[in-house]
């Protein structure tokens, strides 16, 4: 356990606080005002109708760790609600974006007809670019990045930055020894949201892995693979009143567009992890973790990629494990990727 001095450090430099309970049980989290009365269908009331009838023990540790929880709940009806109203005022955004970044597409094709300059494919897959009088070899992508680029450089001007996220509440990380109640803490807090929190999932860290693992090939065979060697020209694309090698160049920008996306797979897969489809609202999203470890490279990866996508896009998470945050890479693997991680996790918590 650490010692005063090493404790003192960590607050002082805005870190979680960590309590050491006597059943060998940690947790992790921030100091919360208690002014407003918790709401009687919490993970508190439940916890102390169990200890009522007799189901469980009375542990002051156990129920510290519920008090935590409880200060947590009480925050989410609001924060479900200016998540509601985010993804409104978002996705008003990306539709004006999309708009806006056809247009554009559109517009610098027409100046491409008006001066005569298109670009077609020669046996060995170089561009030659025709401008009616000579043809000139570039190599594949020489240009398209810098196209892709000014592009969105004018939308940020156009239509703004992205909207930001509201600030999420901080979530919990309880970790210890196995049998000290940690799954079944953080079960009571997520059968309470119930009814409040619209998205919110709860996996075992096996299961999480099977489903990121299941929706990146999905996610690369609709988006990847298949679409590798030829691209589809959109319907949007289809019906313009323009010449085909209009539509050509459009749908090929679309596609190398695709492409850039290829390579940002856990970002993608990360926002479809938690939100159900079939919703007609998007509001709030939980994440129950339990037992999370690392216990190879995929893992670090992937849980890098997809946490740090969900915390960023206002994720609330609540997780448990043997080990500290700290602890979980005891073998040092991808140190680079998972310090990183780790410290964004921090600052969630």
């Amino acid at each position: 356990m650490p010692n005063v001095s090493q404790i003192s450090t960590v607050l002082r430099l805005g870190f979680s606080s960590k309590r050491r309970l006597s059943n060998g049980f940690h947790f992790v989290s921030r100091s919360y005002s208690t002014s407003d009365p918790p709401k009687p269908s919490g993970p508190l009331m439940s916890y102390s109708k169990l200890v009522e009838q007799g189901r469980l023990q009375h542990d002051s540790y156990q129920e510290k760790v519920v008090s935590a929880f409880e200060n947590l709940f009480g925050r989410l009806e609001h924060f479900e609600k200016e998540m509601e109203d985010y993804h409104v005022i978002l996705a008003e955004w990306e539709k004006k974006r999309e708009e806006e970044r056809r247009k554009l597409m559109v517009e610098e094709a027409e100046k491409k007809e008006e001066d005569g300059m298109w670009a077609s494919m020669n046996k060995q897959g170089q561009k030659l670019w025709e401008d009616g009088r000579r043809q000139m070899n570039v190599e594949p992508g020489v240009g398209k990045w810098v196209s892709y680029l000014n592009r969105e450089r004018k939308l940020d001007s156009i239509v703004g930055s992205r909207p930001a996220v509201p600030p999420a509440p901080k979530g919990l990380y309880i970790y210890g020894n196995v049998g000290c109640g940690k799954t079944m803490l953080m079960d009571m807090f997520y059968g309470a949201t119930d009814g409040i929190i619209r998205h919110r999932q709860r996996f075992h860290f096996h299961e999480a892995m099977l489903k990121i693992n299941e929706q990146m090939h999905k996610y690369w065979k609709e988006n990847g693979a298949e679409k590798s060697s030829q691209y589809s020209i959109s319907s949007w694309i289809m019906n313009l009143p323009v010449d085909e090698k209009v539509k050509e160049w459009l749908a090929g920008e679309e596609f190398y567009k695709q492409q850039l996306q290829m390579k940002h797979i856990l970002p993608a897969v990360a926002d479809k992890f938690l939100v159900d489809q079939q919703s007609s609202k998007k509001g709030a999203s939980i994440l129950c973790f339990d037992e999370i470890q690392t216990v190879d490279v995929f893992a670090i990866v992937a849980l890098s990629g997809i946490m740090s996508r969900l915390l960023a896009t206002g994720t609330v998470l609540v997780a448990t494990s043997n080990r500290a945050p700290r602890e979980l890479n005891q073998d040092g693997m991808q140190k680079e990727i998972f310090d990183k991680f780790i410290s964004k996790l921090e600052k969630t918590l």
